[in-house]
């Protein structure tokens, strides 16, 4: 029971001391029975009375059963405690080895500290986390019998959790310094070369502007304003990012890094979109043939899945095909006049094509399902 209420404090726990104590009672109460029958009668003394001897007999047997039925309860008690009893000595075999793992954790921690800030990183945050540890360390050296059995198990995997983190961290700083030294660099140079690029977007756009319609360029015409203005932006995140690094400061650094390749993704996004225009009309301009043959075969490869194993196609499938093939001719009578819109006419055969492959994903998905 010792060992229980050192350990144990839920309601099982308490229940089974309050059980013992009321056992405790009953036990001091039939024993205290058991003596005074014994005191109340001179069973060694000569001529002992009949009537007296059988009084006597009564009197202790009576104490005697009752004896024996409070030791039936304390055994049932013991045996119940099984339990409990195997929580307790579990944990009270996890405290030493759980406190001592938490003392290395913590030596290892500092160990790994000491190696990164003689190779000239800082780490003032992680040191500063380890030194929070501190009192912890202290609570787990003034024992279990201060702080509790329980308590003390969650403090000592705590700390271990804690200090196994500030240690991980310390042995990737310098990985994660190196990272961020490469990333400055690959991303000044990613930089360099789309200002380069950018500068090749006006021709095109003059291209574009001399060869076909308005339709086709006008949502371009602004991408080599936007294009020096992000790379302006990265420039200027990226020195930011530098003094990061210089500072030790690596969330504020990483953060950055990752605002300066948001910056020249849209960039090189926007700056590739001008030369793949132009390469679409050039291709479509020449002959528009493959892109119609494109779209009017996932067509009918849509329209033979949708008579497959029918004699009428079913309206919901039916209906959105028959509109992407009148779709697809008013798209190639875009084609006639003097000034064609051909970036129109390359949208619209792309936004059949996607009709149509939802329309083959729903027929697929709903036959799927119907064979389940």
């Amino acid at each position: 029971m010792e060992t229980i209420k050192a350990v144990d404090d839920t309601p099982a726990a308490r229940r089974a001391v309050a059980d013992f104590e009321g056992l405790g009672r009953r036990i001091d109460e039939v024993s205290g029975q058991y003596i005074t029958a014994i005191d109340a009668h001179d069973l060694d003394r000569d001529g002992l009375e009949a009537s007296a001897a059988a009084r006597a007999r009564s009197e202790l047997t009576r104490a005697k059963e009752e004896l024996g039925r409070v030791k039936q309860d304390l055994d049932r008690f013991a045996d119940g405690l099984g339990p409990l009893l195997g929580k307790a000595e579990t944990q009270l075999a996890r405290l030493a080895p759980s406190v001592e793992r938490a003392r290395q954790s913590l030596l290892a921690a500092s160990n790994a500290l000491d190696g990164v800030r003689g190779s000239g990183l800082r780490a003032d945050d992680l040191a500063g986390r380890l030194a929070a540890l501190g009192p912890e360390l202290t609570r787990l050296n003034q024992g279990a019998g201060q702080h509790g059995v329980p308590e003390t198990l969650e403090r000592a995997d705590r700390v271990a959790r804690e200090a196994e983190a500030v240690r991980a961290e310390a042995a990737r700083l310098p990985e994660r310094a190196a990272e961020i030294d490469h990333r400055l660099v690959s991303l000044r140079t990613r930089g360099e070369a789309l200002t380069t690029r950018s500068g090749q977007v006006e021709p095109l756009l003059s291209e574009l502007r001399r060869r076909f319609s308005a339709a086709c360029w006008q949502d371009l015409q602004h991408v080599p304003e936007q294009a020096a203005d992000h790379v302006r932006q990265a420039e200027a995140r990226l020195k930011e990012a530098q003094a990061a690094r210089d500072a030790q400061r690596w969330p504020d650094a990483t953060a950055l890094l990752a605002t300066v390749r948001a910056l020249l993704d849209t960039t090189d996004e926007a700056v590739s979109a001008a030369g793949d225009r132009l390469r679409r009309l050039n291709a479509v301009q020449k002959d528009p043939r493959g892109e119609i043959d494109k779209t009017r075969f996932a067509i009918r490869d849509a329209q033979r899945l949708a008579m497959s194993g029918r004699n009428t196609p079913d309206p919901k499938d039916a209906r959105p095909l028959d509109e992407s093939v009148a779709r697809l001719e008013r798209a190639i009578a875009t084609l006639e006049g003097r000034h064609p819109d051909y970036w129109h006419f390359l949208t619209e055969t792309e936004a059949v094509r996607q009709a149509v492959a939802g329309v083959v994903s729903r027929i697929r998905e709903e036959r799927g399902t119907a064979a389940h």
